[in-house]
């Protein structure tokens, strides 16, 4: 307290000076409506400065909540689009519309581990046997597939990439429905797999997109995987062997969908019925 008062009788002249100064400038402003608007003007454009500034720093950290929230959002839509009944899809529509048969379910997850540059590559999501992710369970992301569940614990989940020479997944000529296997040669770049066993026959053409087929109980028919870059065709005179450039970045992936098929069980009891007892 002694400070203070030592302080004030030190530049009481500056401080008496600075008082009328701000009470000359307050009647001023008070008797002239010109210094009036003049001084609301500059006080609106300061704190609006301040309030704006202040409001971009809120934004910024709540950005992991939005994206959280955008995330599963998107997650309902993509199970609505692929639960949708009304609509098939058909040559003319565009890759961002496609519609999907059956009866799915869509969990979202994070990837927190993402090989690709050996032979076999898997990753790492965040989800796990707690959250009912179990193997065979299809994993894309919102611009086409990243591979499928092949080993899960509690908390997290593996994924065998379409990065892995041990990769096969069942996908087709959207324009045409010609079936092939979707499998990578270990030799292309993180951007490029092959469709093989594609028939002679086919109209393949380069920039033509490819689909999964939809003949597993993993990825339902229509998901987008690529487009065309070239083909050539086999020894054998019967099949092209066709590059593929994925519509997703392998090497630049973060949230992904994992997708079940809910009448996968069914299906597989169906095709594959035990023995009856004699």
């Amino acid at each position: 307290m002694q400070q203070i008062i030592n302080f004030v009788i030190r530049n009481k002249t500056f401080l008496l000076f600075l008082l009328l100064f701000i009470l000359s400038l307050a009647l001023t402003i008070q008797s002239h409506s010109y210094h009036k608007s003049k001084f609301i003007n500059s006080a609106n454009f300061l704190t609006g400065g301040i309030y704006e500034s202040a409001n971009s720093i809120t934004d910024y950290f709540g950005l992991r909540e939005q994206n959280k929230i955008l995330i599963e959002e998107n997650s309902r839509l993509r199970s609505k689009v692929l639960n949708s009944t009304d609509s098939t899809t058909t040559a003319n529509s565009n890759v961002d519309s496609i519609s999907y048969h059956g009866t799915y379910k869509i969990l979202t997850a994070k990837i927190i581990n993402n090989n690709y540059s050996s032979s076999k590559n898997y990753l790492t999501i965040n989800k796990g046997e707690k959250h009912g992710l179990k193997e065979d369970l299809g994993v894309m992301t919102s611009k086409g597939i990243v591979g499928i569940i092949d080993n899960t614990s509690n908390g997290y989940a593996r994924v065998l990439s379409i990065l892995n020479t041990k990769s096969r997944i069942n996908a087709q000529l959207k324009l045409s429905n010609h079936i092939g296997s979707l499998v990578w040669d270990g030799k292309t770049s993180a951007n490029t797999v092959q469709l093989i066993d594609i028939s002679k026959f086919a109209p393949v053409r380069e920039g033509d997109t490819i689909v999964t087929g939809g003949q597993s109980t993993i990825f339902p028919q229509g998901i987008p995987i690529g487009t065309i870059e070239n083909f050539i065709l086999d020894i054998s005179g019967d099949t092209y062997t066709v590059n593929i450039k994925l519509f997703n970045d392998m090497t630049n992936l973060k949230h992904v969908y994992i997708i079940e098929n809910l009448d996968a069980e069914e299906i597989k009891q169906l095709e594959n019925p035990v023995d009856e007892q004699s």
